[in-house]
C-alpha cells in the first residue's frame, strides 16, 4: 500500500483596507493602519474563516496585515505568527505617493527602486515554503498582501490573477515542497 502524503490547506487572506489602499497610494514597506471599512472587512474574515479549525495563523509584520490578522487569532483562538518574509513587495521611493504622481515622478522607470519583482518573487515563495512546511495535513491561514498573492500565483500559475480584494481569500495546497491552487 502506498504512504499517501501529507497536505497542508493553506489559506492567503489580504489584510482589510487602508486609507491608502482608498486612495490609490503606493503601500509597499509603508505601514498604514487599517480604516474603518478595513476593520469591517477583518471581522467579516475572521467570522468566515472561523467556520474551520486552524492549526497556526501568520501573518506579515507591517501594521495593516497584522491588525487583520488579530481579528482572525481572537475568533480561531490561536496566536499570530509574525513573519518578515511576507511583507508587501518593497516599492522604495514609490511608498507613500499616488500611481499618478510616480508616473511623473518617476516617468523613465517602469519599476520601483525597491525590490525587484524577481527579488520579491523569490523572497515571498521561500517565507511561504517555509511556514508551509511546518504543518503536516493542517489548515493555515497567512494575512498579507496583494502582491504576495499575486507571486504565489505567478509561482503556482506561471501568470497572476487579477488582485484579491482587502479581506479576500485564496486557497492552496502544499504537499511534497509544492503549492497547488484550489480551484
Amino acid at each position: 500500500m502506498a504512504s499517501v502524503s501529507p497536505v497542508t490547506t493553506v489559506i492567503l487572506a489580504r489584510h482589510g483596507q487602508t486609507d491608502w489602499n482608498r486612495d490609490g497610494i503606493w503601500q509597499g514597506h509603508g505601514d498604514p493602519p487599517l480604516n474603518d471599512l478595513g476593520r469591517e472587512q477583518a471581522a467579516a474574515l475572521a467570522a468566515r474563516l472561523a467556520a474551520e479549525p486552524v492549526e497556526a495563523l501568520y501573518s506579515s509584520d507591517l501594521r495593516r496585515a497584522s491588525e487583520t490578522a488579530a481579528f482572525i487569532a481572537t475568533a480561531a483562538g490561536v496566536p499570530v505568527l509574525l513573519d518578515s518574509g511576507l511583507r508587501e513587495m518593497d516599492v522604495g521611493s514609490w511608498t507613500g505617493i499616488t500611481v499618478e504622481e510616480a508616473r511623473r515622478r518617476f516617468e523613465r522607470s517602469e519599476q520601483p527602486d525597491g525590490e525587484t519583482r524577481d527579488e520579491f518573487d523569490a523572497r515571498v515563495v521561500a517565507a511561504l515554503h517555509r511556514v508551509a512546511s511546518g504543518h503536516r495535513n493542517g489548515r493555515i491561514v497567512v494575512v498579507t498582501h496583494g502582491g504576495v498573492a499575486r507571486a504565489l500565483q505567478r509561482h503556482v500559475l506561471g501568470e497572476g490573477l487579477p488582485l484579491l480584494g482587502n479581506g479576500e481569500t485564496d486557497a492552496y495546497r502544499y504537499g511534497e515542497r509544492r503549492f497547488t491552487r484550489v480551484d
